[in-house]
């Protein structure tokens, strides 16, 4: 699986225009093949500050995704953006659940009992 996040820092004039592509673009996103998730957020420290995270089974999917039209689009708002924007990908072996946060706390507890 490959986690794919892009944030960009835009113009305070230009939100919502950038807002507003990204989430069209999600839209869409999610419905391609490969896809497991497609969200776009606003940084509530930061106003001026959105992010598009994606989800993808592997990385060809991720690399067909990365060609299209949509994906070219938010290569258009990251040329909006007040500074660089940060683009990463980060290829996720293996995931776990709330089964990790109970073992971690059933740990600690019996370590505390000792």
């Amino acid at each position: 699986m490959i986690y794919a996040v892009a944030r960009m820092t835009i113009p305070f004039k230009k939100l919502d225009e950038a807002v507003e592509i990204l989430s069209s673009v999600t839209q869409r996103t999610r419905v391609e093949s490969g896809c497991v998730g497609c969200n776009v957020y606003r940084d509530v420290d930061s106003k001026n500050a959105v992010m598009i995270e994606e989800i993808w089974k592997n990385e060809k999917d991720l690399e067909r995704h990365l060609r299209s039209d949509d994906y070219q689009k938010v290569l258009l708002v990251a040329e909006m953006a007040s500074a660089p924007p940060e683009i990463r990908f980060y290829t996720v072996l293996r995931t776990t659940g709330v089964e990790t946060v109970e073992k971690a706390r059933t740990a600690g507890e019996e370590e505390k009992n000792t």
